[in-house]
């Protein structure tokens, strides 16, 4: 079959058993440097719940993003922290809620989960352009990873994508036995990346990938790349993200205010 991306002819790369029952072929491209899974017929029982029961680090993942998160968008990506930025397939809302504790104007959307920790900062067009869209472990769930970006960036007005994904060494996926990121058992991944098939994917977006580890950066602007690396630094992202709270300033306070005017206007 051909890639989904550049439609170049791919082969099958091996093949495994997801959720303890349904066979798949994993198709790889060369062009790309992308492996992935032509339509899984598994995804409707694989997002029976939004979160996976296997996903145990959910919540020490959340805080150590939302740091990283913290210093970048204050130190990296201009107007030092303000402006509007959205969390997409943002899950219960738990990044959305500690960004805004930590003074960003932040907001959630997902189509497949409920907002439980940010609800009533559900992001729409009234909230304007957004200085930057963050999708934290979503890349690897989704059917076309181009589209879903352009999409993505098109509904939030933005152009800038930070994102979080695994990636294997240039031209060398492995082998099924050889990455726990696969995940057979959840059958929620199905595309996957090394760092030259993200560059490539970004140039075909017409945009520039900042590669910061495990975290990822696509953007049409130009950003400062040591801006980025000093704020993506081990040692300094829990000072700087300290660092813009203390001047941004939390948003609790406001946002309980917020919350119990549209609660009143309701009532009235």
């Amino acid at each position: 079959m051909n890639c989904h991306l550049c439609n170049a002819p791919t082969r099958a790369h091996f093949t495994a058993t997801v959720l303890r029952k349904y066979e798949a072929v994993y198709h790889y491209c060369e062009a790309c440097d992308h492996l992935f899974v032509n339509e899984p017929a598994w995804l409707e029982e694989a997002y029976s719940e939004a979160l996976a029961t296997e996903d145990t680090d959910v919540a020490t993942r959340n805080v150590f993003t939302a740091l990283r998160l913290a210093a970048i968008d204050y130190l990296a990506l201009g107007e030092r922290g303000e402006g509007t930025y959205t969390d997409v397939a943002g899950g219960y809302g738990l990044l959305t809620r500690l960004m805004r504790d930590l003074g960003f104007n932040y907001f959630w959307s997902d189509q497949y989960a409920e907002n439980l920790f940010a609800r009533g900062f559900e992001y729409d067009a009234a909230q304007g352009a957004c200085q930057a869209v963050s999708a934290i472990e979503v890349l690897e769930h989704t059917l076309n990873p181009l589209d879903f970006i352009e999409h993505t960036l098109a509904g939030h007005q933005s152009d800038t994508l930070i994102f979080t994904t695994e990636v294997f060494a240039d031209n060398t996926p492995p082998l099924a036995d050889d990455w726990g990121y696969y995940a057979f058992d959840t059958g929620q991944h199905i595309a996957f990346f090394s760092r030259q098939g993200l560059t490539r994917l970004a140039r075909r977006l017409g945009m520039t990938y900042y590669p910061l580890g495990r975290l990822h950066v696509f953007s049409r602007k130009s950003l400062p790349r040591w801006k980025l690396k000093l704020a993506s630094h081990k040692l300094l992202v829990i000072p700087l993200a300290l660092i813009a709270a203390s001047r941004l300033g939390s948003r609790r306070g406001r946002d309980r205010t917020i919350i119990r005017h549209r609660t009143n206007k309701t009532m009235a």
